[in-house]
Order: C-alpha cells, then sequence, then structure tokens
C-alpha cells in the first residue's frame, strides 16, 4: 500500500512540475502549446484588427502602454520571446502598425 501512495505522490508532483512547461494552439481550447512569437502568427495579424483579435492569434502581450491623445488613445502591444520582438500600434481599438525583427530570426 505504501508503495503505491508514493507512486501516486510521484505521478502528481509531476503532473502539476510539467503541467505550464508546453505552449501552444490546440484547436478549440484555450490551451497554448509551443511559442506564438512567430513570424508566421506576426503575418496572420492585419490592418484594422481589434486588440481582442490580435490576442488570439499572438495570446497574452508581454507588455502594454497606452496613451491618450485627446481625439484618440494609442496602445502598443509588446511581445517579447528571447531577442524575437512584435510591436502592434492600435488608434482606439484598431491596428495601425505593427514592426518586429521576426523576419530576420
Amino acid at each position: 500500500m505504501k508503495k503505491f501512495q508514493s507512486l501516486a505522490r510521484l505521478c502528481l508532483a509531476l503532473a502539476l512540475l510539467t503541467a505550464g512547461c508546453d505552449r501552444a494552439a490546440v484547436p478549440g481550447s484555450n490551451v497554448v502549446i509551443g511559442s506564438k512569437v512567430t513570424l508566421a502568427n506576426y503575418n496572420l495579424v492585419t490592418d484594422r484588427m481589434t486588440k481582442v483579435q490580435v490576442e488570439r492569434i499572438m495570446g497574452p502581450p508581454t507588455s502594454t502602454e497606452t496613451k491618450d491623445m485627446v481625439i484618440f488613445k494609442r496602445t502598443t502591444y509588446r511581445y517579447e520571446e528571447g531577442s524575437k520582438f512584435a510591436l502592434f500600434t492600435f488608434k482606439n481599438d484598431e491596428l495601425d502598425s505593427k514592426e518586429g525583427n521576426l523576419a530576420a530570426q
């Protein structure tokens, strides 16, 4: 009985330790496996997309910054992974521009 309890504890510990290791999109779920900061995902993001649409493709940004420009709000989403980065700038809620170094990677 003690062997079974020890084995059960070991399996539980391994499951908990490895639960967050993989990150990539699994169709039909919110589970992410592998990096989302890729050239393929960057290229899926097009002008006039909303912040929500960009987040569906790229995941949550590493950092955000919002400035109230009186007439409109400018929000910047920055995605970083190692030396790779992608920067998306929104005017109000629509993508206005994007830049990054993913093509060079």
